[in-house]
């Protein structure tokens, strides 16, 4: 797993979750969605159904996930405090529940919410406010979900596009590595706490690979004409190692589920 940043500095926290609004049209139609193992794994560790249950989908971005769990049966609310991502996440499915708000202050009752899930969205979180703020929210039994799909490092091409990145971009390019630095807030607050991690991969295209990365945070924040040279190294580097233009993604996904007993 990468070595880069799990948490984000404070100095860059705003731009850098600001930038996702500019490209998230990109962002919906290339970040990878999550198979229906993830939601089998986390009823499993919950002990309970997702069918009925009130979930609060904090970060929903554009509601990537917040569909899949709607198709699941929940009783979804997307919260996301962006405005550019509130908008295409409407445009995309304006029949779901919206509410502008981040993890750090819920805009809900206590004891209203059956799950509170994070879906590739708890790093952007202050978890001495966040975990106590979803305690608070929680119903008893209720369960805090975080997860994040990351790119398996031990392909070679995944290791030495990591390797490409972390040069081109010094300072600036980072990964989901040190997760359990955030995880590890739930069991000293009195959560019940479960993991799973599954493996799985998607096949698509070379240009779907590179809108993927645009979307991404280190290069959405970047202007036009810094990221140009990084998008055509890349495409230069994915076209050699996959000359058919088909990619096969593979991918290791984290899932943290933390129950309130109490």
């Amino acid at each position: 797993m990468t070595k880069g940043r799990l948490f984000i500095e404070l100095d860059n926290f705003r731009e850098l979750a600001e930038s996702f609004g500019a490209v998230a049209p990109e962002y919906d139609r290339a970040r990878p969605g999550y198979p229906d193992e993830l939601f089998d794994e986390l009823e499993r560790l919950w002990g309970r159904s997702l069918r009925g249950a009130r979930v609060l989908d904090v970060g929903a971005g554009t509601g990537i996930a917040t569909r899949l769990l709607a198709a699941r049966g929940a009783d979804v609310i997307a919260v996301e405090p962006y405005a550019g991502m509130a908008a295409q996440l409407l445009a995309a499915s304006p029949q779901l529940p919206l509410v502008r708000g981040n993890g750090d202050d819920l805009p809900f009752h206590d004891a209203s919410a059956d799950l509170i899930s994070y879906a590739q969205a708890f790093h952007w979180t202050r978890p001495e406010r966040s975990v106590p703020e979803a305690i608070r929210v929680l119903r008893p039994g209720g369960a805090l979900a975080t997860w994040w799909n990351v790119h398996d490092e031990t392909v070679p091409w995944v290791r030495a596009r990591v390797e490409r990145l972390s040069a081109a971009l010094p300072g600036r390019y980072h990964g989901y590595g040190r997760i359990t630095e955030h995880t590890g807030h739930f069991a000293p607050a009195g959560l019940a706490v479960g993991h799973a991690r599954l493996r799985w991969e998607r096949r698509v295209t070379v240009d779907h690979v590179l809108t993927d990365l645009t979307s991404r945070s280190f290069m959405a924040s970047l202007s036009p004409e810094e990221r140009a040279p990084v998008l055509a190294a890349e495409r230069a580097a994915l076209t050699a190692d996959f000359p058919d233009g088909l990619v096969d993604e593979p991918f290791l996904l984290d899932l943290t589920v933390a129950v309130k007993t109490g």
